[in-house]
């Protein structure tokens, strides 16, 4: 996938204010729409202008576009960085009068996930004469798994844009104490009350919605509620069976490791994934782990067991 400079598309430069961007979308739009152009191209490049204007007219996706775009240039090869958005307040309102459908893979990589599309929550937009509810905000933030096993409260700084009297996006960050509640989920949604947008004259300000992510771990990876830990054992420890120490987000516990496990064998243990009515499960898979053969005493062993132990791995393999 390519990555797409979404300035040069409208011929403006990274600096350039709102109305800029607007007159130049104007101006090819006129040039390249589909039934009134003689250009090459004219559809194609008709939708490529109209994709880098849903992006750039809104400060927000222009900012988040901005900052992902410092290293990159039109015609990379480009995959999004995980999680590459976190951070950012967004509001609602979704795309304008823009089919986003007609977007390319690009696009979509970086904004067809409901942090940037959704419209607004639950109606916040009524408005009565000159008193409107503010709009609710969402923002995608990081914590450690260990936060969903004991509960926190962490502080987390969020990124908004506004636009300033010249006419450019600028953007501001603000902190805020958030209570991380034991046992909340990847992709869950925790409410803050009246930390939304502003609400106009007397309406009260909307509510921001945080959709929390775990960050990576170098031990666990997380499937909904249940948490994975691959386990690294000696060949004797599988061959034999052990008991063997084994970390856990709440601790480490002793386990069983049965005698003639092969790679890959996962045992359950019940109830010491994320907690929550029901638990989810850990479960811990074997991997089984060659000491390397970096002496003469393992280069020995090595040699006594190709001699004494009989043993063809690729004996399915039929050779």
């Amino acid at each position: 996938m390519e990555y797409k400079d979404y300035y040069q598309i409208m011929g403006v430069q990274r600096d350039a204010t709102q109305d800029e961007i607007k007159r130049a979308y104007r101006k090819l739009a006129r040039k390249y729409h589909p039934d009134v152009s003689k250009e090459k191209n004219a559809e194609i490049k008709f939708k490529e202008v109209g994709e880098a204007y849903e992006v750039l007219k809104d400060p927000e996706k222009r900012a988040a576009y901005d900052q992902l775009g410092k290293n990159w240039q039109a015609g990379q090869d480009f995959r999004p960085p995980p999680d590459w958005n976190q951070g950012f307040e967004f509001h609602g309102g979704g795309f304008t009068e823009a089919d986003a459908s007609q977007f390319s893979d690009f696009f979509e990589s970086l904004f067809g996930d409901r942090g940037f599309s959704g419209g607004s929550r639950g109606g916040r937009q009524s408005r009565s004469e000159h008193h409107a509810h503010g709009e609710d905000t969402n923002a995608k933030v990081l914590i450690d798994l260990e936060d969903t096993y004991h509960g926190a409260t962490r502080t987390l700084t969020l990124k908004g844009t506004e636009l300033g009297s010249d006419g450019r996006v600028q953007v501001k960050e603000r902190t805020l104490n958030v209570r991380i509640p034991k046992g909340v989920r990847q992709g869950q949604n925790i409410r803050l009350a009246g930390q939304g947008g502003k609400g106009i004259g007397k309406g009260k300000p909307g509510d921001l919605y945080l959709e929390i992510e775990f960050h990576p771990h170098s031990f666990y990876h997380v499937e909904g509620r249940d948490v994975y830990l691959d386990l690294p054992v000696t060949p004797w420890e599988a061959a034999l069976g052990a008991s063997i120490k084994a970390p856990t987000p709440m601790g480490p516990v002793d386990l069983k490791i049965p005698a003639g496990s092969p790679a890959g064998l996962k045992l359950r243990l019940k109830e010491r994934g994320i907690p929550g009515n029901p638990a989810g499960d850990l479960y811990v898979v074997t991997q089984i782990v060659l000491p390397p053969a970096d002496n003469e005493v393992a280069k020995v062993l090595f040699q006594e067991m190709a001699q004494k132990l009989p043993f063809n791995p690729r004996t399915k393999l039929g050779v």
